[in-house]
């Protein structure tokens, strides 16, 4: 089959397609990643080449193709207790400033991919409720949220394979929260698995209907938007956040002139961000 690269106009039309539907902003030359995502597609839809499909993808009316494409271009790579401070931050820091609340702790993982995070942070508490027991009054309510429909089957599922099991997860978590399967695969148990909601969103849409939270993470998702659209997420963030509750961003990702909704709170290692009361 034919499967060349995208004309530069082409490519300038699906970046605008890209931006609208998501917010996500392609750089100039990343042709070869929309071609490495999108020639799945080819087959599937019927069609001959990365030019025809993106042509396609324009038609307001491709209402299925629009989604597939948006689902492939927002999957990203994701690893167990990525950077290991933010869960750290969390068990040693957040959760004991949260303990004596008298109602259920609300934990937001924002783009959450295939599960990794919403899961580490299940661990984590699984863990810390282990090390002091009661020491959370309510219970604890997870929300797991993404884009991409297929990435949230995977999340709902909780069934990873040994690749996925390997970044980032120690052999003695895999053994206290997994159940092996005879295929290689191990699953997320019940326990961990009942701690977490997964539910789809774009950031670009409202999230009034997800309720308010006392910790977010989006973590490693903004450096995908331009400087306006990160702004109004993080509006939209500081209005889903209660007073005092912490905003996690990822350690490349700073809000530096996005917002003045919050204040940086410098920890050993890594930076969080406290909504103001």
């Amino acid at each position: 089959m034919e499967n060349k690269h995208l004309q530069l106009n082409e490519y300038n039309q699906f970046r605008a397609f890209l931006e609208q539907q998501c917010g996500i902003v392609l750089g100039d030359n990343k042709q070869y990643l929309v071609k490495s995502r999108l020639a799945p597609l080819m087959a599937r839809f019927g069609v001959d080449t990365l030019s025809q499909l993106v042509q396609k993808t324009l038609n307001v009316h491709e209402r299925q193709l629009r989604a597939a494409v948006v689902d492939a271009m927002t999957t990203n790579e994701t690893l167990w207790f990525r950077d290991q401070y933010p869960f750290e931050l969390l068990k040693n820091r957040l959760l004991p400033e949260f303990s004596g609340l008298g109602r259920p702790l609300k934990i937001w993982s924002a783009a959450s991919s295939s599960g990794q995070e919403p899961y580490s942070i299940a661990m984590t508490l699984a863990e810390y409720q282990q090390s002091r027991p009661g020491a959370l009054r309510g219970n604890v309510q997870i929300v797991g949220t993404d884009i991409s429909n297929s990435m949230l089957e995977v999340c709902k599922k909780g069934e990873y394979d040994a690749l996925a099991l390997a970044r980032g997860l120690s052999a003695e978590r895999r053994r206290k929260f997994f159940t092996e399967s005879d295929n290689g695969m191990a699953r997320v148990n019940d326990n961990i698995k009942r701690m977490v909601n997964f539910r789809h969103l774009n950031l670009l849409d409202s999230y009034a209907l997800l309720g308010k939270f006392d910790i977010i993470f989006c973590r490693n998702v903004l450096i995908y938007f331009a400087p306006e659209i990160k702004a109004k997420i993080i509006a939209q963030f500081s209005q889903a956040l209660n007073p005092g509750g912490y905003l996690l961003l990822g350690a490349s990702e700073s809000m530096t002139g996005l917002s003045n909704d919050f204040t940086m709170v410098r920890c050993n290692p890594g930076i969080i961000y406290q909504k103001n009361v």
